[in-house]
């Protein structure tokens, strides 16, 4: 017994306590890796919620410019339809004052109508010799 407690007494309490601080630091350490996981963690979650934030805040932006978009492609449909309605209104107008016109001074109008004729043919020719040129160069 005296053999006992002088020579495995001391090797076992020397193993415990080698064990104990081999353990110990471990846990340490185990403990130091899961602090730095939850604070990367945290960190990851800030970085989410910025991003969600920012995410829902472009989106407004987007339903914001498309819902302004919206209401200018209608304004410019309904101005384009008065402008299509005067455009015929206008056409109409001019063919009601031209065939007055032709009633009640023939002479005059068919002078207008070769003088038209005569500034088509000319705007024509001219088109033709820049082309002619332009193909020359």
């Amino acid at each position: 017994m005296n053999a006992f407690i002088t020579t495995i007494l001391p090797v076992f309490v020397f193993g415990f306590i080698t064990a104990f601080i081999c353990i110990a630091f471990a846990a340490k350490k185990m403990f130091r890796k899961i602090k730095s996981l939850e604070g990367l963690l945290e960190s990851e979650k800030l970085v989410k919620e910025t991003l969600r934030k920012e995410n829902a805040l472009a989106f407004n932006l987007k339903e914001s410019v498309e819902s302004e978009l919206g209401l200018k492609l209608k304004d410019a449909q309904s101005a384009i339809k008065s402008m299509d309605e005067d455009i015929l209104l206008l056409q109409k107008s001019n063919e009601i004052n031209e065939a007055e016109f032709k009633a009640s001074q023939p002479e005059i109008y068919d002078l207008k109508m070769k003088l038209i004729e005569a500034q088509n043919t000319i705007s024509r020719l001219k088109g033709q010799l820049q082309q002619q040129h332009s193909v020359a160069q």
